[in-house]
């Protein structure tokens, strides 16, 4: 079968592999339609990802066919579509222990750790897939959008609730989706208003440009001056690091989904003077997969618009190539397997 293999920082390469043998009783195989690229996928390509070791197969947001299961799973039968959660967890570690798998100490992700989906065929555990009355693309949209429903759970998101989303790439849509099928009053903010465009059919009731208006003062006014309930950080920069805790209402919740690539220097008074939540958000759970279904099936996200580039199979390698060339250009791409 096809696959692309990250052979090093750099170097992505079409190739033949052999399909996945030995289906074990608890596995389902599946052959692989689309698979969504995000800016994980970018790092390892770069050979930025520390978690990552080559060779690998990149690919986690998948849309796929069921093409072979076994007796110990008939509610998955051949041809249905679906899509799957790409993480694994060991059911031992403290997080595991606790219900939150999403931040297992041992997962493994499909594309980093272990050989991802962006292969004609993928053997999966059947616990792992999600069934939705969807297309093609809006599966393969499923898993970066439970990223950012899984920020919003984890900020306690609720009607009556404003919520500043920094960043509106694939994770702060999520973010404002989520937020929005809570029921809150989302702030989306960004530098692009191409993306603020999207955020707003994704959701977002106001937006907020920090090139062209003052941060501090815009979200004052849209909150009479309280700053918002709840801060999702998307971005994964020091200074938005800092701002979510400047702007955030009095014992508001900050939540970080981004990583900072350098350290962050508080000023910790505003930890204790305003009680803050800070919380950090990782993966996703099955609940967050199912809201996102829920979501899509009712038609309340821009499908169309959130995905900007389809490429097939044989072009990755150039695409992920003018990817890292010039990452402005690009939000969402797919790659078309089958």
């Amino acid at each position: 079968m096809k696959c692309v293999v990250l052979e090093g920082p750099g170097q992505a390469v079409v190739k033949s592999i052999d399909e996945p043998q030995g289906l074990g009783a608890e596995d389902v195989l599946l052959r692989v339609k689309m698979v969504g690229l995000c800016g994980s996928d970018l790092n390892s390509y770069r050979g930025r990802n520390p978690m990552i070791s080559f060779p690998r197969i990149p690919g986690h947001e998948v849309a796929a066919v069921v093409e072979e299961t076994s007796q110990a799973h008939p509610q998955w039968r051949k041809g249905m579509h679906v899509t799957l959660s790409p993480y694994s967890n060991c059911g031992r570690c403290a997080a595991c222990l606790r219900g939150r798998a999403n931040a297992c100490q041992h997962n493994q992700t499909l594309g980093v750790q272990r050989d991802g989906a962006l292969a004609e065929f993928i053997a999966v555990p059947a616990g792992r897939l999600y069934r939705a009355d969807l297309t093609l693309k809006e599966l393969c949209l499923v898993e970066p959008l439970t990223v950012g429903f899984h920020a919003a759970a984890r900020g306690r998101v609720a009607q009556g609730d404003t919520v500043a989303i920094f960043g509106c790439g694939g994770v702060g849509l999520g973010a404002v989706a989520g937020a929005a099928f809570r029921g809150a009053t989302v702030i989306a903010v960004d530098l692009d208003d191409d993306k603020l465009a999207i955020a707003q059919k994704a959701g977002a009731a106001h937006r907020v440009n920090t090139a062209t208006s003052d941060l501090h003062a815009q979200l004052a006014e849209l909150t009479g001056g309280r700053g918002p309930d709840v801060i999702i950080e998307a971005i994964g920069l020091p200074q938005t690091f800092r701002a979510a805790v400047d702007e955030v209402a009095y014992t508001g919740r900050v939540v970080y989904i981004g990583y900072a690539k350098e350290q962050v220097a508080y000023e910790t008074r505003l930890f204790v003077q305003k009680e803050l939540d800070i919380l950090g958000s990782r993966n996703a759970l099955p609940e967050d997969f199912r809201d996102v279904i829920r979501m899509l099936e009712g038609r309340r996200f821009p499908v169309e618009d959130a995905v900007t580039h389809m490429v097939p199979m044989d072009a990755a390698p150039e695409i992920l190539e003018a990817w890292s060339r010039e990452p402005a250009r690009y939000s969402k791409i797919m790659i078309e397997v089958g």
